[in-house]
């Protein structure tokens, strides 16, 4: 009995310090991808540490998977798991009521329209037109609707869906958010988007994908633009916790109805578990705590500096779980639905602008 004991407990110290392993390594993974990022070639091209930590975390996991012991897996799964869940609520510091308030009903209804309008043309064009599965048609359209990578990290923990799922949604939001911040200024400049410089931010801000293009394409028109855009960009981020408490209850009622079919041609129903991310709602705690000034800013700018870093450890994990052969198999149809958002994106925010402008500038 006593041996047996013994090595359960050497089996379970033997996991743990695996687990440690694996968290170290991704940290490690997440140091070097933050460098990478700060190189001004990366940097120029608006690609936060979040991108290039998944994208280096998947050409890791696909051409030396054989490298990583496999007891080190555990602690990848929880840096792309547990700890996202952490650094999706402390990514609530980011936005405070005071800023939202200073674009005032146009910049609230600019927010509002575009996220509720991309997420349902998202999830009905990915699942109708293009034949996607529920998890990659919600997720493509969440990095599209709210804050790029950050949201899809948000629905994915929500979800409970597959890595190669978030990456074909992170994929979307890489290509077309980049595409934004280059095209923007150069239609304003240009004068086809007919807009002023208040409309600019309104647009920006609304319909870019990721807050770091946002704040690369409004550069380029105005620091007043810039400021309005920075600030609509953080009300659609502020719209993740509602966004996901609606999808969590219908996630659970759609469960709730398939184990209840299920349990009819079985003559049993069970009933599954609430999927309310409550993550969210320590978003929403962290955007009280900010709003009401409670920690110095030196204090909030490091939580901020730590959680951008946290943020990237998921990423990074992420990538190392995904798999490019489970990519290919909805590559194109995942890709297709993020270029009909996109579409919508420029033309339906610019009729979503116009009109909040005209009616309630």
């Amino acid at each position: 009995m006593t041996t047996a004991r013994l090595t359960a407990a050497t089996s379970e110290q033997s996991s743990t310090r695996g687990q440690l392993n694996g968290i170290l390594f991704v940290a490690l993974f997440a140091a070097a991808v933050t460098r990478i990022a700060e190189i001004p070639a990366v940097a120029g091209l608006g690609l936060s540490p979040l991108i290039v930590g998944i994208v280096a975390g998947a050409i890791y996991g696909n051409a030396l998977r054989d490298g990583m012991p496999a007891s080190w897996a555990a602690g990848v799964n929880f840096s792309a798991r547990k700890l996202l869940r952490i650094a999706v609520a402390f990514f609530g510091l980011r936005v405070s009521l005071q800023e939202i308030a200073q674009v005032g009903l146009p910049g609230l209804a600019e927010s509002v329209l575009i996220v509720v309008s991309t997420l349902l043309i998202g999830t009905w064009a990915g699942m109708k037109i293009m034949k996607l599965d529920r998890d990659t048609a919600l997720l493509t359209a969440a990095g599209s609707a709210i804050c790029g990578a950050a949201a899809v990290l948000a629905f994915e923990s929500t979800l409970q869906s597959k890595p190669h799922k978030s990456a074909m949604a992170v994929g979307s939001v890489v290509l077309f958010g980049t595409l934004s911040m280059f095209l923007y200024p150069v239609l304003f400049k240009a004068g086809w988007l007919h807009l002023d410089t208040v409309g600019a931010g309104l647009f920006f801000g609304g319909t870019i994908h990721e807050v770091a293009q946002v704040v690369g394409a409004a550069s380029n028109v105005s620091p007043e633009a810039t400021h309005i855009a920075t600030i609509v960009k953080m009300t659609r981020v502020m719209l993740l916790v509602p966004v996901l408490l609606l999808v969590g209850l219908w996630v659970n009622r759609a469960a709730r109805r398939d184990a209840s079919v299920a349990g009819t041609q079985q003559g049993a129903v069970h009933q599954g578990k609430l999927a309310i991310p409550w993550f969210a709602l320590g978003f929403l705690a962290f955007v009280v705590i900010n709003s009401l000034h409670v920690l110095p800013q030196a204090a909030t700018t490091t939580l901020n500096t730590l959680d951008t870093f946290a943020l990237t450890m998921a990423m990074t994990a992420l990538g190392i779980e995904t798999r490019l052969s489970q990519i290919r198999q909805a590559g194109p149809r995942a890709l297709t639905t993020g270029f009909i958002l996109y579409v919508w994106l420029i033309g339906g925010g610019l009729g979503i602008t116009w009109t909040v402008q005209h009616f309630l500038g």
